[in-house]
């Protein structure tokens, strides 16, 4: 085997990263470009096609002046490609490559009408039933619709044919291979709202419902699949195999090691994004989680449950900037640790509603049971504790609809370096959580997939075996437990008496 390294491209909304990887999965270079997003109208949210691209360029050739100083001047050690993407953010250009308008971001939400137009329909109901989704701006499907009923440009070219659609990692794709490979995967797929996630292709009866017939869409293959060479403009001596495609947040579950039934991870960023491995069987939620693709090879498809929910650091982000509690968040873990409880206050972070599975999105943020005896570390606690609370009520909502019990929690993102959350969240699902330690864990998996394509790895049970040095947490002592659980009743209780107002 010719090389023995592995590039992992992690294109997100605010920046690139590119990393490389060894095959143990320790990262030996790495860069992150920046991106801007523009805001045309309250609610929206776009980027530019064309500077995408180029900030994964120049977040690659960062990347690789780091390999060269770091490692060897020799790049042709770079085996293959993998590439994790923002998911739900989608472009449309014509077959020239020159895109039709700006990629509309998963964070806009112009289409809120189409929205509530929807819901309560038929065509709700079929969506369900054949994407695993709920009509919700959050995905691609009603955000192109409303381009599609408000611009009259776009209106023609996807009626004539001419538009070709595409989640990031599609027009990545496009572009590096001079648009002669026009692919993407499951996962990436499965976020439209177009995708039947059984029959694992887009679903012509909600294509036709939503009068994008004329639409051109990807051929939608495995995350781990032979999806073309590049040489990424000259940055490369030679092109290589980009052997992975996978949305970001599946690609973390990946990379966390979520390889078998009732592994799930979370990721702890601005909000948080819980998936569970449900396996090779689809099973529909009646609990407000939605069904979709947790990752595939070319022999096997896994599907999982996915909770999300709306605000997690964002909450410690506006004690520390909005009330100035404290200067840096790492101060909060002290902060918490100072008093022995939170002298009975609860915070409900439902600053843009309460998501998974509550989905209360008119309820505003409180802050419940202050006294007089209550200082900002009661406050800071009640904060902190906020996120194993969600957390919980997420996963037991799973475990109720999947009939799966949770084996293990796996855990990434700035907040999972907190260990006042990682020991509460552990004794309140009384179960393990682990922390492997990487942050760049959806580029990881994105490294993963294209490893196993190329050979450099044998199997999933040898990626088991990799990455098992980071640090767990056991859940506590029954009388800690039982604690957790009281506190977590307060918690319902207080959510309740919120929603009744």
């Amino acid at each position: 085997m010719s090389g023995i390294f592995i590039l992992a491209i992690d294109q997100g909304t605010s920046g690139t990263k590119a990393v490389v990887f060894d095959r143990t999965g320790r990262i030996v270079a790495k860069a992150t470009e920046p991106l801007a997003s523009s805001f045309p109208a309250p609610g929206f949210v776009e980027q530019d096609p064309a500077e995408i691209y180029r900030n994964v360029l120049a977040s690659v050739k960062a990347c690789l002046d780091q390999f060269r100083k770091n490692v060897s001047d020799d790049l042709s050690q770079i085996a293959t490609c993998g590439i994790s993407n923002q998911r739900e953010t989608f472009c449309l250009w014509n077959v020239s490559g020159t895109p039709l308008c700006n990629a509309i971001v998963w964070q806009c939400k112009r289409c809120v009408d189409v929205c509530n137009r929807l819901k309560g329909s038929t065509t709700e109901q079929e969506v369900a039933s054949r994407t695993g989704l709920i009509i919700d701006p959050y995905f691609s499907g009603t955000k192109l619709i409303w381009l599609y009923e408000n611009d009259a440009r776009i209106k023609e070219a996807i009626d004539t044919g001419q538009a070709l659609f595409g989640t990031v990692d599609t027009w990545l794709l496009y572009k590096l291979t001079q648009g002669e490979r026009f692919l993407t995967d499951y996962t990436n797929a499965s976020r439209t709202l177009f995708f039947n996630i059984d029959d694992l292709c887009w679903d012509q009866e909600l294509l036709s419902r939503f009068n994008l017939q004329g639409l051109k869409l990807p051929e939608a293959k495995p995350s781990s699949f032979s999806y073309g060479v590049s040489d990424f403009e000259g940055l490369l001596p030679q092109a290589i195999p980009i052997g992975a495609m996978i949305g970001d947040s599946h690609a973390a579950a990946f990379g966390e090691g979520c390889f078998w039934p009732g592994a799930a991870k979370a990721t702890l960023g601005t909000g948080c994004s819980i998936l569970l491995n449900t396996g090779a069987k689809r099973i529909a939620s009646t609990s407000g989680m939605v069904t979709t693709i947790c990752w595939s090879t070319t022999d096997r498809v896994d599907y999982a449950l996915e909770g999300i929910i709306v605000t997690c650091g964002a909450t410690i982000n506006w004690l520390r900037d909005n009330l100035g509690l404290f200067a840096e968040s790492r101060q909060t873990e002290a902060m918490a640790l100072s008093v022995p409880d939170t002298n009975g206050v609860y915070l409900v972070p439902a600053f843009s509603g309460l998501g998974a599975p509550h989905w209360l999105m008119d309820l505003k943020a409180a802050i419940v049971g202050l006294t007089f005896g209550c200082d900002k570390n009661h406050v800071v606690r009640a904060a902190l504790e906020s996120i194993p609370y969600q957390i919980k009520d997420v996963v037991a909502a799973m475990e109720r609809d999947s009939g799966i019990a949770l084996q293990a929690l796996r855990v990434d993102g700035g907040i999972s370096a907190n260990r006042f959350v990682m020991q509460f969240l552990a004794d309140l699902l009384g179960t393990r959580v682990v922390n492997i330690g990487i942050e760049d864990v959806s580029a990881l998996g994105a490294a993963y997939m294209a490893g196993l394509l190329h050979g450099i790895y044998d199997s999933i049970d040898q990626l088991a075996e990799l990455n098992t040095a980071g640090r767990s947490f056991e859940p506590g002592r029954e009388p800690d437990r039982e604690k957790a659980r009281k506190l977590h009743a307060g918690w319902s209780d207080a959510i309740r008496q919120l929603a009744r107002r």
